[in-house]
């Protein structure tokens, strides 16, 4: 929180052409620091150090560049503590989650740097003879990411290391809530031994400004965005003009499915991980509770329990869950709820808030009795609200977690472990915790399917994101 926190072009902290903006602490509301505003001026800039930077960078011996991203795997580690109360004090989680933030997104740097010397290639004869095809991979360009600020290190992390392991130059733009952990994380980069020009961070008020100046800049090849579905599908329509290589990680709604059969104490376990790590602020939160009818009381009293229990408040108290990102976000949340509660919902546990703050809370509430069609089971709550439905089928579960336009992951817990596999394969998510509420992981493709995006982030693939095929025919006479 004492460090530069101007634009960073070509490794160099520059003011912004629009002034400045604050960043608040949204469990007190009060002044982190100011920022500065980038512009439209900022953001040309910035892809003009990444495309001067490209060439030196593409043709970095891939072990060059894995070093570097090793450095910041340690770098990282070795600032942790410092890290995380800074993810704590701008976003507002709690400091045991923004800890974990931490050690996870700095093992995308580990996982990449792996990644970096292992690029694949293939090499074999024609069908009809007479050639060989040789296949290899180049980097995209310039890839302009732009990050949300419910995960500000992870978001960021989980797209700047395969970037540059893949042999890109990246241009920033990360949340105006959010800016301060995106400037640690590139002052570690320089730290490691990052080139001017290959990492750019421009923070801004306007992301339209921004981003916008870099859909349209023939330099930039590649789009990678995690946010709403509503944003992604604006940025789509803007790479469709210049048919630009896009990666989508957008909105969404997942069920938690508890069967009968399911052992209740551990799938509350995961529903306390699932819900509210973070505040039920994650695309990838338990959306909607599907419990089935003969162990619903045994859950929700066991889940309630567990809720009220939790402790609200500011990071450096050591509180369990802490406030939302905004004041606008604690008004959508009440209004999920009073509509839940109009559908003929009932709160049935709920953790207490600070009195006389001026933070951003919301409960931790469990809902019951939530019919299958009310809106707060249709739209993603992005806060500390679980609402329980019951079911009696696996057909009718099945029906009722597929009923969504989203389906960006999921969670089944069933005591059967093969009648757990059959609904989690016939859940329509790209990730389904098995057993388990938590589905991240660097190893593993992160990504969903229908309108919760395109593409895969993390595991190998999320390298060839950022990379392109080609293949040379070598003529080879019989």
């Amino acid at each position: 929180m004492t460090g530069p926190t101007d634009v960073f072009i070509d490794n160099q902290w520059l003011p912004g052409a629009d002034g400045e903006f604050d960043v608040v602490d949204p469990a007190t509301a009060e002044l982190i620091r100011a920022v500065s505003n980038g512009g439209v001026a900022d953001a040309t800039a910035a892809v003009d150090a990444a495309a001067a930077a490209l060439p030196t960078w593409r043709t970095l011996a891939p072990r060059e560049r894995a070093e570097i991203l090793r450095r910041t795997f340690e770098l990282m580690i070795r600032d942790r503590d410092e890290l995380g109360a800074l993810i704590a004090a701008e976003n507002g989680k709690s400091l045991s989650d923004a800890v974990g933030e931490v050690t996870y997104s700095a093992e995308f740097f580990r996982w990449f740097a792996e990644e970096a010397v292992r690029m694949g290639g293939d090499y074999g004869s024609s069908p009809a003879g007479g050639t060989r095809t040789v296949v290899t991979h180049h980097p995209v360009g310039v890839a302009a990411l732009v990050t949300p600020w419910n995960f500000p290190a992870a978001m960021a992390a989980r797209k700047i290391a395969p970037a540059l392991a893949a042999g890109c130059t990246v241009v920033l733009k990360p949340a105006s809530e959010t800016p301060l952990t995106a400037f640690a994380i590139a002052r570690l980069l320089v730290e490691a031994g990052v080139p001017a020009g290959v990492v750019n961070v421009v923070p801004s008020r306007s992301a339209s400004r921004i981003v916008g100046t870099w859909m349209a800049d023939p330099r930039v090849r590649k789009i990678s965005f995690t946010g709403s579905t509503g944003i992604g599908q604006v940025l789509l329509k803007q790479a469709a003009d210049r048919v630009i290589n896009s990666s989508m990680e957008l909105g969404g709604n997942a069920p938690f499915v508890v069967t009968d059969d399911a052992d209740i104490d551990a799938a509350v376990a995961g529903a306390m991980i699932a819900k509210f790590r973070g505040g039920g602020q994650a695309c990838t939160a338990a959306n909607r509770l599907y419990v089935h009818v003969d162990v619903a009381e045994e859950f929700t009293a066991k889940l309630g329990a567990k809720v009220a229990a939790l402790t609200v408040g500011p990071a450096e108290q050591g509180s369990d869950i802490g406030p939302l990102i905004t004041a606008k976000a604690v008004d959508q949340t009440h209004a999920l709820l009073a509509g839940a509660i109009a559908a003929g919902a009932r709160i049935a546990h709920q953790a207490p808030v600070p009195e006389d703050s001026k933070g951003f809370y919301f409960p931790p509430t469990v809902l019951v009795d939530v019919p299958a069609d009310a809106e707060i089971v249709h739209e993603e709550i992005f806060g500390p609200i679980a609402p329980i439905v019951t079911w009696t089928t696996d057909d009718e579960v099945i029906a009722m977690a597929n009923d969504t336009e989203m389906g960006l992951a999921a969670y089944v817990f069933a005591g059967e472990l093969q009648r757990a596999m059959r609904l989690g394969e016939a859940i329509e998510a790209g990730m389904v915790g098995i057993n388990r509420g938590l589905v991240s992981d660097p190893a593993a493709p992160f990504g969903g399917m229908k309108q919760s995006g395109i593409g895969r982030e993390g595991a190998r693939v999320g390298m060839e994101e950022f990379m392109e095929t080609q293949y040379l025919s070598v003529d080879w006479p019989v």
